[in-house]
């Protein structure tokens, strides 16, 4: 962290495009990860840039297509307490309810916890991990408890958003704010893996602001959850996965699963998706599904358990999703 940190203020998004232009700027919304992110940014950032006092990032209105629209800075909490937000879009407020604490998600963003940065120890202390330069993602011969199971050929960090697998589940799409202007990506091409880039958890250049999360419209027979397994006294997830599905007479029309804290992004589970679509849906086909959903997962030394958590949790959010929990 630089010794002379300056704080600004911008009054709109133009002015805090200009404040972070020179890339030695960091983005500040609601701060909850301020510290720890200017701690892992290093000697780099010599600018904080508030966006908090920008009113068209927040609130969560509806679109003229039938969409939602939800600001960037609008909380956890707001997004918790909405009505726009039940129905096909279950997934999302019942992700961001998961996300630490009831103090926490009055001030925490949904952009601050789409772009917050990974949880691994490795990252966060002294060493100097692949992320941070070094030939070795440490984690591969060492304590790997809480890191991932897929995707990490390079790195083995797992994001750590609870919001971001809803989001990629329910086809939903960021807006971006920079220098060249405004645009518009899926936020399954919202992050970055590993192999693209191992700098880089999303798309955002120096100068870049996410401003919105774009909910498509819903078709009428859509349904979607969110199921999650922490520790004790830990705000992040083991294990998630959030699904939305288009079901009508009980055939999977249109599924999607995806996976959270298993792998550097939200990993989309495409050979589950596969077992289910164009199918009737019974506990036999989700059984298939779910070891499809695992079939790639490669364990680190401490991490083989996450396996049983994501088969036992997807389980549950598809036989919700389906109607097919035991009654009791």
């Amino acid at each position: 962290m630089a010794e002379d940190l300056q704080f600004v203020r911008a009054r709109n998004l133009r002015d805090a495009v200009a404040h972070l232009a020179d890339g030695h700027g960091r983005v500040s919304a609601g701060g909850t990860d301020l510290a720890d992110a200017l701690r892992l940014d290093g000697p780099r950032v010599t600018r904080v840039v508030s966006i908090a006092d920008i009113e068209e990032l927040r609130g969560i209105t509806p679109l003229p297509d039938g969409g939602v629209r939800i600001g960037a800075l609008t909380t956890l909490a707001e997004i918790i307490a909405s009505p726009l937000l039940g129905g096909p879009y279950l997934a999302l407020p019942r992700s961001a309810s998961s996300a630490g604490g009831e103090e926490l998600r009055g001030r925490a963003t949904i952009g601050g916890n789409l772009c917050q940065r990974p949880r691994c120890w490795y990252l966060r202390s002294e060493s100097v991990c692949a992320r941070k330069g070094g030939d070795l993602c440490l984690a591969a011969d060492g304590e790997s408890a809480y890191h991932g199971i897929l995707g990490g050929d390079l790195c083995h960090m797992v994001h750590p958003s609870d919001v971001a697998p809803a989001l990629v589940a329910l086809d939903a799409s960021a807006r971006v704010v920079g220098p060249a202007g405004t645009r518009t990506l899926p936020f399954e091409e919202f992050f970055v893996p590993p192999t693209r880039n191992l700098q880089r958890e999303n798309v955002l250049g120096p100068a870049d602001i996410l401003t919105e999360v774009l909910l498509p419209d819903m078709h009428a027979d859509s349904r979607s959850t969110y199921r999650r397994v922490s520790e004790s006294g830990i705000d992040y997830p083991l294990a998630s996965v959030a699904v939305s599905v288009i079901a009508a007479s009980g055939i999977a029309e249109r599924t999607r699963i995806v996976l959270g804290a298993a792998a550097p992004v939200p990993w989309r589970a495409r050979e589950a998706e596969s077992v289910l679509e164009g199918f009737q849906i019974d506990r036999m086909l989700i059984a298939e599904a779910v070891d499809a959903a695992l079939a790639d997962a490669m364990p680190l030394a401490d991490n083989r358990y996450k396996i049983g958590l994501f088969k036992a949790i997807l389980v549950d959010a598809l036989e919700e999703i389906w109607e097919l929990r035991p009654q009791v």
